[in-house]
């Protein structure tokens, strides 16, 4: 039972942290380490399955916009050609850093120091870009609908997205921040973020599970790959659509600012050997 409850703490952290920018890679990382679920093959397939239970509730909130642009697509419409495409354009950049630098990513990257770095770099970044770049994303050029995304701010939103590749930068804050550097209204760069983790998480996800073995896997361990997807896609179900509510009323900077107190927190508990 005591791996099963771990596993949920994990799955509840992942669904919480996936979608907002404050890195849910790092926090499982530091979770982990604090209940000692991390390090071993299990634990590394078990967060890569659990994230797949997160995106699904994005497929799941966002289905009528997939649907329609898929309907969209194979009637050889345009805005579902270029719904299609953007995200296509925007996955590139990732997936070609992705598959050279996967494993050298996976050996030194995921660490706690390394996640605080991340939370420092990415909370500095946050605070930066939306002070320069907020208010022209309220503007009246600013891009207000999904459909008004150009194939170049697409590009550009994909390129962010490789920020996410360190841990503890998050892949949300990154595609946002590229998104309002690119001219994205903040509800369509949350959105379009959205829609890119289901082809960037689904693929990166799928390399990793490809490489893992399952004949070792033990019964208490599949009852857990099975109730985290379940909590996971729950968690992230109901935040996702507050997450988006608040960004439309809210600046980001107090995720900003949780960022950088949890990194002193962690750099702290580092340095008295309560994690390492």
């Amino acid at each position: 039972m005591w791996i099963i409850l771990k596993a949920i703490i994990i799955a509840i952290v992942e669904g919480v942290t996936e979608f907002l920018p404050i890195s849910s890679t790092g926090h499982m990382i530091l979770v982990g380490d604090l209940i000692k679920f991390n390090g071993t093959d299990f634990a590394k397939m078990y967060e890569v399955v659990i994230q797949l239970g997160a995106i699904l509730a994005v497929v799941v909130l966002y289905w009528n916009k997939i649907k329609d642009m898929i309907v969209s697509f194979f009637k050889w419409e345009k805005r579902g050609i270029k719904f299609w495409v953007n995200l296509i354009i925007a996955t590139i950049p990732a997936m070609v850093l992705g598959l050279t630098l996967d494993d050298l990513i996976d050996e030194y990257l995921f660490n706690t120091k390394t996640v605080v770095v991340g939370f420092i770099v990415g909370g500095i970044l946050l605070i930066v870009i939306e002070n320069n770049f907020r208010k022209k994303s309220k503007g009246f050029n600013a891009v207000r609908n999904l459909d008004d995304i150009s194939y170049g701010q697409a590009f550009k939103v994909g390129v962010f997205q490789c920020l996410a590749m360190w841990p503890g930068m998050s892949r949300s804050a990154s595609t946002i921040m590229g998104g309002w550097i690119a001219g994205l209204s903040t509800p369509v760069a949350a959105e379009f973020s959205f829609f890119l983790a289901i082809p960037v998480m689904v693929g990166a996800s799928g390399l990793k599970l490809f490489k893992y073995n399952y004949s070792t896997m033990v019964t208490n361990q599949w009852i857990s790959l099975g109730v985290g997807f379940v909590v996971a896609f729950l968690t992230a179900l109901l935040v996702v659509d507050r997450f988006i509510a608040f960004l439309k009323k809210k600046p980001m900077r107090i995720f900003a600012i949780y960022r950088l107190i949890a990194a002193v927190v962690l750099a702290g508990l580092m340095f008295a050997s309560v994690i390492k």
